[in-house]
């Protein structure tokens, strides 16, 4: 953006007094006309304190490195709303970095955005990789596990490190998963004097020295005995750590179905046993959450292990019983419920707590459990459906099949 037309935005719109302005490690020299008079310009810049040092020759008023946790800087930003304040961001501030927090503090039509060619631009440049054909993910302040669902087979993914050592803990979740042909591509402080690229396969990965500040290319290579999680729902059962407590593969496809997850909904699973269900329904997409309630311990524990395992560290599990656990927490878009639902005050306390438009889904195995089920349906309609599942097994010297328990399952949709 030109001076000029820096002043016509400043006319155009004179509430703007928020300005994002992309740094890159090229500093001060690789910023617009117009972006440095606005740092000149500012009272408060805001910044790392890596981005502060990149552009000290041009900050005249105030500087502010981040606190941790960032939040604790947000007020001292607001209070100086109408006065010229600058935060300072790698490359694209809205490309995995604060623009985001920030449009949750200050509406957008106070805010200016002046963002460069952010580090995943940067290095799809450097491997002449396509944007829209690549994944793009950050590890920066996320478990390492959270990669584990984008790795599939010839998929090429983006991974915004946490530190030096995160290139090198990832190849080492490769090789245990059976990937250890995958190259690993690690780019350091790009768009800088120091900017280096190099290359490693997972197995023997041997890059030493490596900058803080980098980015790492992935191009998965699955071996034959790779474990790789399919995209569709019903997953393996020998993929979950269980004591038996487990809604087994077929029934939790149904399930899934039946809960019908949609884009950023909160799942409650209530009896959440092996996690099975909620695990799912966090893999159908990166912004789905949910809350696991389980009573014992050890389940809890076992749960936790499983979603980190398959690739939804996220899951936030909640140790208590039901429905006293479930006092203060956020309303869900969706409850299951896969254990205790004959337990006193169980359905009443998830049918208040449902949104609106919400879903329940209950499945039974116990006669006691199925006529509550009966009796809730007469009440609040919905369906019941009775879901059979036989296996053929061996029956002597020939082959037979072996019904598993039928499960009976209410699903009803809250008016």
């Amino acid at each position: 953006m030109s001076l000029q037309a820096l002043e016509t935005v400043s006319f155009a719109a004179p509430a703007r007094w928020l300005a994002l302005v992309g740094i890159g490690e090229d500093g001060a020299d690789g910023l617009t006309e117009a972006a440095k008079a606005l740092v000149r310009s500012a009272v408060l810049v805001v910044g790392g304190d890596r981005h502060l040092a990149l552009a000290a020759e041009l900050i005249h008023g105030k500087s502010l490195a981040w606190p941790r946790p960032m939040t604790l800087a947000f007020p001292e930003i607001v209070a100086h709303r109408g006065r010229p304040v600058v935060v300072l961001a790698s490359g694209d501030p809205f490309h995995y970095g604060v623009g985001r927090m920030l449009a949750g503090i200050v509406a957008a039509e106070e805010i200016l955005s002046l963002p460069q060619p952010s580090s995943f631009s940067l290095a799809a440049s450097r491997l002449a990789w396509s944007l829209p054909d690549l994944t793009p993910v950050t590890l920066h302040g996320r478990p390492l596990e959270t990669i584990i669902r984008h790795l599939q087979p010839g998929a090429r993914i983006l991974a915004l490190s946490w530190d030096e050592t995160t290139p090198k803990t990832l190849a080492d979740l490769l090789v245990a998963r059976g990937m250890g042909d995958s190259r690993i591509h690690v780019l350091e402080a790009l768009g800088g004097p120091r900017e280096n690229v190099r290359h490693a396969p997972a197995a023997g990965f041997d890059l030493e020295n490596i900058d803080p500040l980098n980015l790492i290319g992935l191009e998965v290579i699955a071996g034959p005995d790779a474990t790789v999680l399919p995209l569709a729902p019903g997953l393996d059962d020998a993929l979950f750590e269980s004591d038996g407590q487990l809604t087994k593969r077929d029934i939790r496809a149904v399930t899934l179905s039946a809960l019908a997850p949609r884009l950023g909904e909160l799942l409650w699973d209530v009896g959440l046993g092996a996690g099975s269900i909620a695990i799912e329904w966090l893999l159908r997409h990166p912004a789905m959450t949910a809350i696991g309630i389980e009573e014992r311990p050890e389940r809890a524990a076992r749960a936790a292990r499983n979603a980190a395992a398959l690739g939804t560290p996220d899951l936030r599990i909640v140790e208590g019983r039901a429905p006293e656990a479930l006092n203060g927490l956020p309303a869900p878009d969706a409850v299951f419920v896969g254990g205790g639902f004959s337990d006193d005050g169980v359905f009443d306390a998830v049918w208040s707590a449902l949104k609106p438009g919400g879903r329940l889904v209950v499945n039974a195995v116990a006669l006691e459990t199925e006529a509550r089920l009966f009796a809730l349906h007469a009440q609040h309609g919905g369906e019941l459906v009775r879901l059979q599942v036989s296996r053929a097994e061996p029956v002597g010297t020939m082959t037979g099949w072996r019904p598993a328990m039928p499960v009976t399952q209410w699903r009803a949709r809250k008016p």
